[in-house]
């Protein structure tokens, strides 16, 4: 489904969208109580909302720690002539790359990595390296976790 911009959203979607955001496992119930509707019209909004791509999944928020991933890196990719879908699919196939973003500029790909050591790094870098240039920095901290853009 092709998702075209959609800046009319009214101040019910907003506390839907919002509400969401900040609990995707929100019941139906908790949901119309926050937008101030009934239970079938903030089910309906909801509708609508995924239809029109704005909302287009309920997800979780997975701390990697907890599972064994102390170590997070952000990876710069720059790959070698002709190797652009081979170091792709590299990526795609590597499940400790959790994100990746195609980008324009020097880098084709900036990907956020998890790892349990800087052994295990070093392996999936040098993967990667036999197609590609890379340039990693580590993660200390995240001050700003993924939020909603402004919905205003």
């Amino acid at each position: 489904m092709s998702v075209q911009p959609n800046n009319d959203l009214d101040d019910i979607d907003r506390r839907i969208v919002e509400a969401l955001a900040a609990d995707a496992r929100m019941s139906l119930k908790e949901l119309a109580q926050t937008a101030g509707l009934s239970s079938p019209s903030a089910g309906e909004r909801l509708r609508r909302l995924e239809e029109r791509g704005v909302i287009s999944a309920f997800t979780v928020d997975i701390d990697p720690t907890a599972l064994g991933y102390p170590l997070q890196a952000i990876v710069r990719v720059r790959p070698l002539p002709g190797q652009l879908h081979v170091v792709e699919r590299i990526i795609q196939e590597t499940p400790e790359f959790v994100e990746c973003d195609k980008v324009t500029g020097d880098d084709c790909f900036v990907a956020r990595l998890v790892v349990r050591s800087m052994a295990q790094l070093d392996t999936i870098l040098d993967k990667v390296a036999e197609k590609a240039e890379t340039s990693t920095s580590m993660v200390k901290a995240s001050p700003v976790k993924r939020r909603l853009p402004p919905l205003s």
